[in-house]
């Protein structure tokens, strides 16, 4: 760090932004979760789970980062209280060849976390939605889906937001 440099109290990897970035990627696992269990799970109970038992800790010899827990626990409760919505929104959002069903689910939960901020997040701008999402997405796929993310999360936006 240089002189003119002001000193944080956050090392760069516990930074906020880090801390939110790593609350979409949980609750993107979140759903994933929820999703496996055919829909049994109570979003409480999972997001109980992650916060005890994930995020910030090491499971299995891989470290989960720290996450701002507000804001997982928001997404996580968010998506499923208006996942009908969301999911009506998404399937507008997708060419006619394509159907929401046919979205692999991680994909599915991907598109649904970040449909969820551009309804109910207007305190978060619509271009680090999008670039968020589609970093998760580059978590999970090396090819064109998170493009594929850019391209859905983009109408949506211009649709909820007019931007």
């Amino acid at each position: 760090m240089s002189d003119t440099e002001p000193e944080s109290a956050e090392s760069p990897k516990n930074s906020r932004v880090d801390r939110r970035s790593a609350a979409r990627l949980g609750a993107v696992q979140a759903l994933y979760q929820m999703e496996q269990s055919g829909g049994d799970a109570v979003p409480s109970a999972i997001i109980s789970e992650f916060t005890e038992h994930r995020l910030g800790r090491e499971v299995d010899g891989l470290l989960f980062a720290e996450a701002d827990l507000e804001l997982f626990g928001d997404i996580v409760t968010g998506v499923d209280q208006r996942r009908a919505e969301i999911d009506e929104a998404i399937a507008g959002a997708l060419s006619k060849n394509w159907k929401l069903k046919r979205l692999e689910i991680i994909m599915a939960s991907v598109l649904r976390c970040g449909t969820y901020e551009l309804m109910a997040r207007p305190d978060i701008p619509t271009a680090v939605v999008i670039d968020e999402y589609m970093d998760v997405a580059h978590a999970f796929y090396p090819g064109d889906e998170p493009a594929f993310v850019n391209g859905v999360l983009d109408r949506l936006a211009k649709e909820l937001r007019g931007s």
